[in-house]
């Protein structure tokens, strides 16, 4: 029985070079997928401030997490190391609780022991991780991450537990009520007051449009019900998927499309989770307002990204946990000196890239041991070329490669997908099983991590038990067949 783990030179149009060690914006927007004005997403999205960010820097179309869940996406972009060399998979432990890395100097603090003062505000990393004083993550810490005003009792009744973070929908309450204001506030306000004579590192973490999404009533009426579109769903799109899949996000408080359907309820988490875009976006442009206000925008790089997508009704649920694009791909934005205006680029992307590229556009000396490779190739020229893909890891054994032509994934129980998102954008046709589709396949194998270690000790990792000449599975002690029906499904 096999015990697997579950759960540029620069041309016309550049940004002017500006100071040395120019400052650095770090825009963190929790659960967004490419429903965003620069990625097209969502043909109704309005998101006017991150669509003016991408006029004046580059935008990368195939930007990928390296988790498709908060702790270990999070971790991995700020330690520069992957899901699978660290162990870091669930919404525990936080990674200096975890030998091997503890004393792993992170992004910020690398920038503060070059000279720049670091801030941080909101969600940066995961929950309250990253706020305890005695690891001096930043120097200074401004308000924590929230919902903030919440309705008195849940607006939607869930099947799958009920938990009390799956609801959305609206209720009286003000913008300025709200966990994101006043983060947006507390960075306004920094800069301010933000001395002229070091550099700074200002990371800015938005909560929504993770749930609960709950907008206030002017930001549902940008997007009327009796006009919304529907994200593309096939009848049957899982029908060519491992049953592997489901094991990623089975029992986790994911919603599946039937349920929505069947409780009218699709169309209304659409709706929501499209007002808390825009209404996040509005916070973005207030932070945008105030660095060109107080004469910061010239000699600042502004970063961009979110921790992994979100599932809006495709493959059949809407949430995250995923190895398929509508979970991995997420905006990833840079603007300011170094970087190219007005352009996009098309060469796959990690977020694991953000430690070596930040690092490099800060004038900073190159650091050993990051696992992520720059991006200032492309931000001079978007063709460069970039051998790596991207690669996603969601639990021990699962693992996504992107390029700029394919999606492949390979499971722990060893079954497999393949889709060509030139052809097929919305992974309809699994290909793997296609004999004329081997030596991609052989070649896209090469890049599953060869680190691939367990889960760190205390990890809220799922432990699943498979044997395959049986094809029988044990979950935490609950023997599943191939012929049983999918838990809640």
């Amino acid at each position: 029985m096999k015990k697997l783990i579950l759960v540029g030179l620069f041309c016309a149009g550049l940004s002017s070079a500006g100071a040395e060690h120019p400052n650095i914006l770090f825009i963190a927007i929790d659960d967004l997928n490419d429903w965003v004005g620069p990625l097209g997403g969502h043909p109704q999205v309005r998101t006017p401030n991150m669509d003016r960010l991408a006029k004046r820097g580059t935008t990368f179309t195939n930007a990928h997490c390296q988790a498709p869940l908060c702790n270990p996406s999070r971790t991995s972009l700020m330690t520069g190391l992957r899901p699978s060399t660290t162990g870091v998979y669930g919404l525990e432990p936080w990674f200096r609780k975890v030998d091997s890395i503890r004393d792993r100097v992170t992004l910020p603090q690398y920038f503060s022991r070059e000279g720049y003062r670091t801030y941080s505000a909101g969600k940066i990393y995961h929950g309250g991780y990253g706020r305890q004083t005695t690891d001096r993550e930043f120097d200074v810490l401004g308000p924590p991450a929230s919902v903030g005003a919440r309705p008195n009792g849940k607006l939607v009744t869930t099947p799958f537990g009920n938990h009390p973070l799956v609801d959305w929908g609206t209720f009286p309450h003000k913008d300025e009520d709200k966990g994101d204001w006043k983060v947006a506030s507390w960075a306004v306000e920094q800069l301010k007051q933000m001395p002229k004579e070091a550099p700074f590192f200002l990371s800015v973490g938005f909560f929504l449009p993770h749930v609960p999404c709950y907008a206030t009533q002017e930001w549902f009426d940008l997007y009327p019900a009796d006009t919304l579109k529907l994200p593309f769903v096939k009848e049957g799109d899982r029908d060519d998927t491992p049953r592997f899949s489901w094991y990623l996000h089975w029992e986790l408080p994911e919603v599946r499309l039937k349920w929505l359907k069947e409780a009218g309820q699709w169309k209304s988490i659409v709706q929501s989770y499209l007002a808390c875009i825009s209404f996040v976006d509005s916070q973005v442009g207030r932070v945008l307002d105030a660095l060109e206000e107080n004469g910061f925008a010239e000699n600042t790089v502004v970063v961009l990204w979110s921790d992994h997508g979100w599932h809006l009704g495709e493959k059949e649920i809407t949430g995250k946990n995923t190895l398929w694009d509508r979970s991995t791909r997420v905006p990833l934005i840079f603007a300011g000196p170094g970087v190219r205006e007005g352009v996009r680029c098309g060469k796959p992307a990690e977020l694991l890239d953000l430690f070596p590229t930040l690092i490099a556009l800060g004038g900073l000396a190159a650091k050993t041991g990051l696992e992520g490779h720059s991006l200032v190739p492309q931000l001079r020229d978007p063709n460069a070329p970039r051998p790596w893909p991207a690669i996603t890891t969601h639990n021990q054994g699962n693992h996504g490669v992107r390029t700029e032509r394919w999606r492949f994934i390979h499971y722990a129980d060893g079954s497999e997908e393949l889709y060509d998102m030139e052809n097929d954008p919305d992974e309809l046709t699994n290909l793997a099983s296609r004999s004329d589709q081997s030596e991609i396949l052989s070649e896209l194998r090469k890049w599953i991590p060869k680190i691939d270690v367990p889960p760190a000790p205390g990890s809220s990792a799922r432990v699943l038990t498979y044997d395959a000449d049986a094809d029988t599975a044990v979950w935490e002690g609950k023997t599943v067949r191939r012929q049983d029906p999918i838990p809640s499904q």
